[in-house]
């Protein structure tokens, strides 16, 4: 209790072990929403600046890349969900010793990340891009976006384990500072080269590129500075092998799940290239506006890992059970307001990234099939999240696997080939939604929720 009492008093962490619940989670969930959001303002400029400056065709060719940047990279962040909860479960029992070795281990294994993914992207962008059917006036560009992209990917990786250490104990505010900074820079180096260089999506690249680095400085140096549990000396680094097994057995089934949710994604972007550059356009406008009330709403997921990961620790199982549900009431709270947002003013939101009325449009035709029931995702990473948090890492994996990914595929094998229209490719969303969410819950209450102690214990 020491250890998290004085983390707390130094304004590094918070202790979620005790105290009035939703406050806690709101203050955890706050500044990470607020930090997913600006990070998507600064994609959303490269979207934006790529869309009114360069033309359709780069809009398309940077917009079209998510999926196929979540394939090469989720197997690795999945290991950083893995290594935020190894600091949440060690710091909520108060282990200093656990968690400097797992500070250590996480930053390691956060390099060897970094260039494994760099590697994989430059040897596998252009054959990916030509099996998705990439249009012929996109695909060039697409690949160069691509190919600079990658070379941010330690920098990047470095960020995002920083960020889970962090927000392990509790502490969102920073990350939200450092990416700030990180995306002001984005903006600034966006409209100078694209707008005054000319140089389009090599310019946008470079800027997203700049700003990873940026942000992994400051994440790093905050955790070297740091005096408390949490604190990263170079010299130290070192992959402990009981940590990192940990950190492994929750992480790669984490990866493996988001590898193929993004897979599923990869075959229908396919799917949407095949209906041309302008339907890519309006999809990858859409697609960007998606994006807020998804990080709305995963602030939430996150929120539930850290809160059942640290009372795990703690042995607080009543205060685990509480917060599954009040973490689903949040996020469907927060999906339906979205998306009474984005129905209400998809128009003129879209045409702030390009005004053709053929991209609007297209851009519209997604959000009227995706918003009304996009809260029903984030009832499903928040599930999700419960059971990771309580140690569960291979029944998400395969639910999620099944119920996203394995439906998807079948959808688009027998629905969209008998129906081949967008409208069909979009419905394939809410249905695997709908159906894994509740698998999600039904395993939830009748395995994991069920082997909890039925009373808190003080930890050893």
């Amino acid at each position: 209790m020491f250890l998290r009492n004085k983390g707390r008093a130094r304004g590094i962490g918070m202790d979620m072990t005790q105290g009035p619940m939703i406050p806690q989670i709101l203050a955890f969930a706050g500044p990470l929403m607020l930090t997913g959001i600006l990070q998507l303002l600064y994609n959303a400029a490269d979207v934006v600046v790529v869309g009114q400056f360069a033309g359709a065709q780069a809009l398309a060719a940077v917009g079209s890349t998510g999926a196929l940047i979540n394939l090469v990279v989720n197997m690795f962040t999945g290991i950083a969900t893995g290594a935020g909860v190894a600091v949440a479960r060690a710091y909520g029992a108060g282990d200093y010793r656990i968690i400097q070795k797992s500070v250590h281990t996480a930053i390691t294994l956060a390099l060897i990340s970094g260039f494994a993914v760099l590697g994989l992207g430059q040897a596998l962008c252009r054959p990916l891009l030509e099996w998705m059917e990439s249009p012929a006036d996109v695909i060039d560009l697409t690949e160069l976006y691509l190919r600079i992209y990658f070379a941010g990917m330690p920098a990047a990786m470095l960020y995002n384990f920083g960020a889970a250490i962090l927000r392990a104990i509790g502490d969102t505010r920073r990350p939200l500072y450092y990416l700030t900074i990180s995306g002001l820079v984005n903006v600034v180096l966006n409209l100078v080269l694209v707008i005054v260089f000319h140089m389009s999506v090599a310019g946008v690249a470079i800027a997203t590129v700049a700003s990873q680095v940026i942000s992994m400085a400051l994440v790093i140096i905050c955790l070297m500075r740091s005096d408390g549990a949490i604190h990263l000396d170079v010299r130290k680094l070192a992959v402990d092998p009981k940590v990192a097994g940990e950190m492994l057995r929750i992480g790669l089934p984490a990866g493996l799940q988001g590898m193929l949710f993004s897979f599923s994604n990869v075959l229908i972007q396919s799917s949407i290239n095949s209906f041309g550059s302008v339907a890519m356009a309006g999809n990858a406008a859409a697609s960007n506006l998606e994006g807020f009330a998804y990080t709305a709403m995963n602030s939430l997921h996150q929120a539930d890992v850290t809160i059942a990961s640290q009372n795990m620790g703690a042995k607080k199982y009543g205060r685990v059970r509480r917060t599954i549900w009040l973490c689903l009431g949040c996020v469907s709270t927060i999906g339906i307001l979205m998306a009474v947002i984005l129905v209400g003013f998809g128009e003129p939101l879209l045409s702030l990234y390009n005004g053709d009325p053929a991209v609007i449009e297209f851009g519209m035709l997604r959000i009227r099939w995706f918003m009304p029931l996009y809260f029903l995702c984030g009832m499903m990473e928040v599930v999700s999240g419960q059971l990771r948090g309580l140690g569960y890492s291979l029944m998400p994996t395969i639910v999620t696997s099944l119920g996203v990914c394995g439906l998807r595929v079948l959808w688009l094998e027998t629905v969209f080939v008998a129906w081949p229209t967008l409208e069909m490719v979009y419905l394939s969303y809410p249905v695997s939604w709908a159906i894994t969410v509740v698998a999600h819950l039904v395993c939830y209450l009748l395995i994991a929720c069920r082997k909890l102690p039925k009373t808190d214990e003080a930890p050893a």
